[in-house]
This record gives structure tokens, sequence and C-alpha cells, in this order.
């Protein structure tokens, strides 16, 4: 089976972007003084695979430096509970170990650390932003809106966690603890956090070693009642796991030429105490039944040898090998007729659910990007093309406690190549545009899908038939940036994201994946006048379409003395949209849109008191019913708050105590008719940090009123109602020495 995949990139701009932007235009213009006024700054990303300053990306960017991380920190030590408060047009957080329904702009995102992603594209059982240590990262890098040129994933965003490099020649040791526990059961929830790094350069050679561990207890909402371990059904809670991260590197810089090695096991081990009561409003701890399977657990070692080559005969030159090795076992989930009404067979249908059905994900990821970023002076001065070659090699399986599949074991070779060009027409005016085409080779083994117990009775095992297939993509972006002003620009563009559809989650419901496919497998046994069953399926019938998102956006930076900030608005659009259907257990594709606008903004009143904002708004709808008509709202688990937003303030006194009060909120939303209507909240919280010997004191408390909501990101999943966190305090000290 072939499919070829390419749209065009000669579409209208976003309307609603141009009359966004035109109205900030006027302020921003007006708003500009000669008094202080500075020019943007030249600040650069790498995300783009060759390093570009923010000023040419004609797209909304965001970089959350190490001030910020270390501040956020105070509050929570979970990358994804930075991103989620930081990042416009991101979900909010779920408050889990799981991604599961957390969106950029209601799509995916692909997480890298320095450049190298930690997807899983073959099979998504979302857990990757909350396993990475923020003690090893220095800057995290923010593209919003689709993008292929890290490959694929980034439909709605992509973000690169870039780690620490050593600056001085003396060892340099930071070392830091942290004990968190909300207020209402300090003793059951006591949290202890601890991490050591040592950074060093010596002569060519530099080093890091970090070491982070920590232990999270039982988790609270704002009335006191304890949350569950397991409250989006299979997807692990936020509660009593032990975390281990082990971080290296080590660098040679001889002249132009850099050559480094990094090492890092990530390790997760969480052990519930008892099933989950999703009867209850909200679910709640089923105290009643203790948990009878294995610990939900991640064990996941990434390898990565870098080469780079400031003089390279064709430009600057960088050459990227890595080896993901990663193992992510899931909770157990007992058979529940209203929520988990579909099981593996244990061939008593009084007790349907086997005791070994619980799954465990094996992925080993192998790749090589090599980039070429080459100045075309000679044409134009400073144009530049940067262009290069990605080689991938992915092995996915996903196995039972006892050994059994449950999805097609899958191999795929990916193969890709690309060309992106930087052309300064003007002084003001920079266009950039490019391409990637990407061919990939897939092969799914034959298997068989054990035999479940779906509502009320069993369905036989069934033969999934696979083969080989390829799927190839060419997508393309072209956009501009304009300095209106020294401190005004205006930027607008098209840009296209690929990604491959959860192949092994399709695998997985071989045989349920529609009605027709049902009748296909089980013939006149569910189906009257189907003919005989042959308990069989071929992939090759019910093989899901990989997905090109268009992105157009259009939007406004700018940056004084004493204010700046950034407004966007754009448009998101798919022929193959994905969608999970919680009703059904079934996912299906189909066209959709998705559109909003995402604002930043802050006010150095004075130098010890700033003001700042995050604000964004998204929104979408889809084709339910397949007839070509966008006709219904998505669901909520691709966008569960529409509004969402901070307000913050932050006053240095002069003995160094550094206060910052939060204001966090987002809306509800009621579109869908869902079982589970989400509700709007307001957080506050409060962070705060005093200098103490070689560091600081850090005071952070989550939720200060302790208010009593419901997290919308983790109710969305399965339309549950799952409680957000009640009032959390955090005391910690870190120092450098």
């Amino acid at each position: 089976m072939r499919r070829t995949l390419a749209t065009a990139s000669s579409r209208a701009l976003l309307p609603l972007g141009l009359a966004a932007a035109g109205s900030l235009l006027p302020w921003a213009v007006a708003a500009q003084s000669t008094d202080g006024a500075i020019a943007l700054d030249p600040v650069t990303v790498t995300a783009t695979r060759a390093e570009r300053p923010v000023s040419s990306i004609p797209g909304s960017v965001q970089i959350i430096g190490p001030e910020e991380i270390r501040e956020q920190a105070a509050i929570s030590s979970d990358a994804a509970v930075l991103v989620a408060k930081l990042v416009p047009g991101f979900s909010v957080a779920n408050q889990t170990i799981s991604g599961a329904s957390m969106t950029f702009r209601g799509r995916s995102v692909l997480i890298m650390v320095d450049g190298v992603p930690r997807n899983t594209p073959l099979r998504d059982v979302s857990r990757t932003l909350s396993l990475i240590d923020l003690n090893t990262v220095e800057r995290i890098e923010v593209l919003n809106g689709a993008s292929s040129l890290n490959g694929t994933g980034g439909t709605g965003g992509t973000i690169n966690f870039i780690t620490r490099r050593a600056t001085s020649d003396k060892p340099t040791i930071t070392a830091g603890t942290t004990l968190r526990a909300f207020t209402t059961q300090p003793g059951k929830s006591l949290a202890p956090e601890a991490s050591v790094s040592v950074a060093q350069k010596v002569d060519n050679f530099d080093y890091l070693v970090s070491a982070t561990g920590r232990k999270q207890r039982r988790t609270y909402d704002g009335k006191g009642r304890e949350l569950p371990s397991d409250g989006m059904l299979g997807q692990g809670g936020g509660d009593r796991y032990e975390y281990a991260n082990l971080y290296g590197r080590v660098g040679y810089q001889a002249d132009t030429r850099r050559f480094e090695l990094t090492g890092e096991w990530t390790y997760l081990d969480q052990r519930s105490d008892w099933f989950t009561n999703y009867t209850s409003s909200p679910a709640r701890p089923d105290f009643g039944s203790p948990y009878q399977g294995k610990s939900l657990q991640e064990d996941s070692k990434y390898l990565t040898a870098r080469y780079s080559q400031s003089d390279f005969a064709l430009g600057a030159l960088e050459v990227k090998a890595f080896y993901n090795d990663m193992a992510k076992r899931s909770p157990y989930t007992r058979f529940d007729a209203l929520v988990n009404n579909q099981v593996y067979y244990s061939g008593n249908k009084l007790s349907p659910a086997a005791d070994y059905a619980q799954g465990t994900l094996f992925s080993e990821r192998l790749g090589i990007n090599v980039t070429v970023d080459t100045p075309l002076d000679f044409a134009l001065q400073g144009m530049r093309l940067s262009w290069g070659a990605d080689y991938t090699h992915d092995t996915t399986t996903q196995k039972l406690t006892n050994g059994i599949d449950i999805i097609s074991p899958m191999k795929q070779h990916g193969l890709a190549a690309f060309a992106q060009l930087d052309v300064p027409v003007t002084d003001r005016l920079t266009v950039r545009g490019g391409a990637r085409y990407e061919k990939f080779f897939l092969t799914v083994d034959n298997y068989e899908r054990p035999a479940i117990y779906y509502i009320n009775r069993v369905y036989p095992a069934i033969d999934v038939i696979g083969g080989k297939f390829d799927y190839d993509a060419l997508t393309f972006n072209l956009g501009a940036t304009y300095d209106v002003t020294a401190n005004v620009q205006a930027f607008g563009g098209f840009s296209q994201g690929f990604s491959l559809t959860d192949i092994g989650g399709f695998t997985r419901r071989a045989g349920a994946n529609s009605s027709a496919e049902l009748c296909d497998a089980y013939g006149s046994l569910v189906c009257p006048g189907a003919g005989l069953p042959d308990y069989a399926v071929s992939y090759a019938d019910f093989a899901p379409r990989p997905q090109i998102v268009d992105n157009y956006e259009i939007g406004l930076r700018g940056k004084w003395a004493k204010v700046g900030g950034s407004l966007s608005a754009f448009l998101s659009t798919s022929d193959e949209g994905v969608n999970y259907d919680v009703a059904s257990n079934r996912v299906s594709q189909q066209k959709e849109r998705i559109w909003g606008f995402e604002g930043t903004g802050w006010w150095h009143v004075t130098d010890q008191l700033t003001f700042g904002t995050i604000l964004s708004y998204r929104e979408g709808r889809y084709d339910r019913d397949g007839n070509g008509s966008i006709d219904s709202w998505l669901p909520n688990n691709r966008i569960a708050t529409p509004w969402r937003g901070l307000v913050y303030g932050t006053y240095v006194f002069d003995n160094g105590l550094n206060l910052r009060p939060e204001l966090e909120f987002f809306s509800g939303r009621d579109r869908t008719g869902e079982a589970s209507e989400i509700d709007g909240a307001v957080l506050v919280n409060m962070l705060a940090s005093f200098p103490v010997g070689p560091g600081s004191v850090t005071l952070g408390i989550h939720n200060l009123f302790d208010t009593d909501y419901v997290n919308p990101t983790a109710t969305a999943t399965r339309t549950i109602g799952i409680n957000g966190f009640g009032r959390m305090v955090s005391l910690g000290y870190k120092a450098t020495f």
C-alpha cells in the first residue's frame, strides 16, 4: 500500500489574524518613543534546525530562560506544569505523570531535548513531557504552530529543551532540596526531592553530570479529599511514585570543531494502593478495593553523539546520532461496565479482566540528523540556506505481562530531506521558506489480537494480517517578517506539520475500529446476515491515514525599554484530523478546523516591579459524521478550555527578597454535550525566593486559597470528573558552589 500526501501552500491568510494584528499595530506604533527605545533582542533558537534569531522567524516563538525555570521550580519540578502555565495555546496541565489530552493548539506536540525527539510515533502512550528533568535544562524553545522541520509529530507545536553547558574552569557544583506537602494532610503528603550536578571546563574538555530524585506521596483536592492514582483510566496519576534521573555529557572543543556524547536514564515507579471508583463525582480512590496489578513503570535510556563544525566547506555542519530505548508500563485496570467495558478476557465472565492484562510499550528509536547551514552572500548579502537529511529507524512492540503481544510488532525506516531558505529582501523585510520530503517504509507483523470481553459478551481472538507499506509526505512553509519600526515587527506565514496516526493503537483495537471492521472479523456472530466469521482482519483494510496540518498565522511582536509583548492569530486545518471517541473506544479521522489567538505582555514599571500576562483562546470544529461538512464542535479531549491565561507581578525588595503572585485562570466548555461538563476556575499562586549564603531559599504555594475545582484536561480524557490539586506548599534551598 502506498499513500502520497501533499498540499498546496497558496491559501489566503487568516482574516481573524489580520484583524487582530491590525488592531495592535496602531497601539504599537503610537507607543514607540525615541527615549529609551531599544531594538528587538537578537535571541537565537535552534529548534529551527539551524541557529536563527527570533526576529527572522515568521511565527510565534517563545524562549523560557533559566530565571523563569528556576522561579517556577518553587511551585513544581514538573516540566508539563511549567510549559502549561507559561506557553499560550498549551493545555492546562493534567497534574499527573501522563500527557493524556494535553494538546498544543488542540493538536499534538513534538518534544525534543537538544534537538532529539522523545516521542514514540508508532504508538503513543502520552508519557514524555513530565519526565524531563528541569535540573538539567538551561532554556526552553517553543515554536507555536505546525512544523515538520524536525520530523513527525509537531502538528500543534514544537518544544525543545536545551540542556546546560559548563562555563567555568573550576568545578561548579549545584545542589538543591525541596519538600512539598498539601496543607490538608501534610504528614501523608510530604514529598522530598533532591538534585546535584557538577560541571566544568578543563582546557578543551567539558562535562556535566547531574542526578535528581524525588518521591511523591498522596495528593489531595481543595476539600481535602484524596485524589485517585489512576483517575484517567490506564494513564497513571500524580501520586505514590518514585522518580530518578541520571544525566551525563562530555564534550571536546578543538577550534571550530566540537564533539560531545550524552547519556541519560529516566526511571519512575508508581505503586497504587487502591483501584479508582469512577462512578463517584469526582472520581476517588476505591478504598474497599486494593490495587492488584504491577506498578506503573518507566525505564528509558537515551544516548546521543553530536559533531559540529562552524567552518565546514559548505558552511556550518552539525551531525547528530541518537538511540532511544524506552520501556513504558501502564497500570492495570479492572472491568467496569460503565467506564471500562472492554478488557482482555480472563476466561471467567464473573471476573472478565485477565490478571495479566497490563501492557508495556517497548520502543527503540535510532536516528541520524545532518544539517548544513550555507551562507549565500555571493547572491545576496545575508541570505542563508539550511539543508540536510534525516534517517530514523523505529522498532515498536507492546506486550501484556505474560509476554503476549497486544499490538502488531512494527518496524519502520524513515528517510527525509529538507531545505530552508532565508532571504533578507530589504533591511526590514525577510522572507523565509522551505520544503521537506519524507518517505517511510513500514513493516507490520502478523499477530493474534487476544480475546476481549466487551460490555457483556466475549469476542474471540482474531488474526491481524500485516504486510509492508510505504508512506510519503511533502510539506512546505513560507512566511515573512517585517520591521515596522526599530521596536515593532510584523510576521505572518503558512507552515505544515506531519504526523503518523497512532498505528499501534489501531492494531490494538483490530476488529473493533469500526462497525464494518467488526462485521468483517466476526461475521454473523455480531452482524446478522454478514456470513460466517473468519476471525481475521487485514491491517491494509483499516490502516489510518497520515495527517498533514496546515497552519496560517499572522501577528506582531515588540519590545521597548520598559514594555514588550506579542499578539498573533492562527488558523489550523486538516483533512485527516484524529479524534478519540470515549463512548465507542474508537479513533476516527475527518476534516477539521481550529482557530484562535495568543498574546504575551510585560511591563517593567520600575527596576523592582514588573507586571506580565499570558492569554490565549482556541476553539475548533470537525466533520463528525464524515459527510464532508464541518458541523460539530471538537470533543473536550482536544479542547477542554477555550480561554486560559496568567497574570503576574514580580517585586524585588532591596534585601533581595523576590515575590511573585500569580492569578491563573481558565474557562469552562459545554459545547459538545459530553457527560462531564468542563467548569472554569481561577487559582492564586505565590512564589518567593530569598538569597541565603551561596544560594536561595524558595517558597511556593500552589492554589493559595485551596480552591476546589475540576482539572479540565484530566476530566476531558475519559469524561470522568477529576478534581485538581488543593493547596500545596513547597519549601526548598538551592545553591551553587
